[in-house]
């Protein structure tokens, strides 16, 4: 059995910053798929356990020109440019807790372009078209 085609992947070396501003090296594995073009998937993966978030691709997008006087996004992520613009700032909230970790801006730029390179922002809806239809009948066929 295989899983889902990765149309953009990209693995991005992050740290996770602790409350002591010490870090701890983690990896972040983004994958986008051109069937759910609105969504990035990240695996944060650390020496003892993975992560998986489902993150707004324009909120990376609208994160890479935010600073931390204003990031992007209001919930439970935010994201934004570091005082050094090279690297990008994720902060997580969850219900096992808060993160926040720190990762090369240059790589989520890259895989954004990626991104983009097969589904332009703006012609999200178009790929949408046959999952959505194939949802309405198989919720009328129920």
């Amino acid at each position: 059995m295989t899983g889902p085609v990765r149309d953009a992947c990209e693995v991005v070396p992050m740290h996770l910053v602790l409350s002591d501003a010490s870090v701890l090296p983690i990896s972040a594995e983004l994958s986008f798929e051109a069937s759910d073009p609105y969504t990035v998937r990240i695996a944060f993966t650390g020496a003892h356990s993975t992560s998986t978030w489902l993150i707004g691709r324009e909120l990376i997008a609208h994160g890479l020109l935010s600073d931390s006087s204003a990031p992007a996004g209001t919930g439970d992520v935010r994201i934004w440019r570091d005082e050094d613009p090279s690297y990008l700032l994720v902060a997580l909230s969850g219900v096992e807790g808060d993160a926040l970790l720190a990762g090369p801006a240059e790589s989520f730029v890259r895989f954004l372009n990626a991104t983009v390179s097969v589904v332009p922002f703006g012609n999200e809806s178009a790929r949408m078209e046959d999952e959505i239809s194939a949802l309405i009948v198989s919720l009328l066929d129920a």
